[in-house]
């Protein structure tokens, strides 16, 4: 299934506009906590060891802070090449999961209701 990314980065938004309203959908800080706790989820399911997750998050924080637009590019390339690995594709797996997030949004919304404030875990 080939992706569009303007146009599903258009229909996430607008997913996350109903789910969490407009300031949730651009708080950075839980953007940033949000994506990192699905990526370490994607690399769990994947069989990496909280260990080697622990390893590079040390290595990872102790280097030079990045540019963010090449960082982005980094992280669609190596996703690409994750799923490749994987025989996964990224198109049929991203439209299904937004399909599935659309079902969930009142569980979603209780679930922001309970977390804690300011706290990256998600409850």
């Amino acid at each position: 299934m080939t992706l569009n990314t303007n146009d599903f980065q258009n229909r996430v938004n607008d997913w996350l506009v109903k789910a969490f309203g407009h300031a949730t959908s651009v708080d950075k800080a839980e953007r940033n906590h949000r994506f990192l706790e699905e990526a370490l989820e994607l690399v769990q399911a994947l069989g990496c060891t909280a260990e080697d997750a622990h390893m590079l998050v040390e290595y990872t924080f102790g280097r030079k802070v990045g540019e963010p637009k090449q960082e982005m590019g980094g992280v669609v390339l190596t996703l690409s090449a994750l799923a490749t690995a994987n025989n996964l594709d990224i198109g049929s797996c991203s439209e299904a999961e937004l399909e599935r997030a659309y079902t969930y949004i009142e569980k979603i919304r209780a679930k922001q209701a309970a977390k804690p404030d300011n706290s990256p875990l998600p409850q």
